[in-house]
């Protein structure tokens, strides 16, 4: 039986994704409960809608699920795709539910090429040079009904990572690093 290319590399995708990752549970604080692995986003810049359930109830992925989050949090100036850190992921999933609801999620970054994050920088636009970005783990976000106060409040709370606030420009950093603010 012959593979393609395509298949093969979709097939090596899923098993490093089951083979990396542990449970949801073993990622989060023992002593917060597993919120419901659904979250419905945009990205800003694509126009692209992602409604997502990307684990069950007992903290264990779905490869399929993991390959849309990734494509959906590529780099929208290269259209490159990078696995994003699961941890970022569950530490947006805590925020959303924690600062109210199931509102939509708009996405304004999740990971950048480094060619886009070198234009960024070079446009003086306030990228770091060694953004975690670059990794996939972090995700610039808002979510309109809820103030970007309380979704820093929220997320610093948490202390699932590092927390940036840009009210200037409208929206939140979260990413798996080590727990920090600015």
């Amino acid at each position: 039986m012959k593979i393609s290319r395509r298949s093969f590399l979709k097939g090596t995708l899923a098993g490093a994704i089951l083979l990396l990752h542990r449970p949801a549970s073993a990622l989060i604080p023992e002593s917060s409960p597993l919120p419901d692995a659904a979250l419905s986003l945009v990205n800003i810049h694509t126009g692209e809608n992602l409604s997502v359930n990307w684990r069950d109830s007992t903290g264990n992925y779905f490869p399929g699920p993991l390959e849309r989050i990734n494509h959906f949090f590529r780099c929208h100036f290269t259209q490159q795709i990078h696995p994003m850190d699961i941890r970022v992921i569950e530490f947006l999933n805590f925020v959303q539910k924690s600062a109210g609801g199931n509102h939509k999620v708009e996405i304004i970054s999740g990971y950048r090429s480094p060619e886009y994050n070198e234009l960024l920088i070079r446009e003086g636009r306030g990228a770091a040079k060694h953004s975690l970005h670059l990794q996939g783990k972090a995700i610039d976000f808002r979510i309109p009904e809820v103030g970007l106060d309380r979704l820093r409040d929220v997320a610093m709370r948490l202390k699932l990572g590092g927390v940036g606030y840009y009210p200037k420009s409208g929206f939140i950093h979260i990413d798996s690093g080590e727990p920090r603010s600015w």
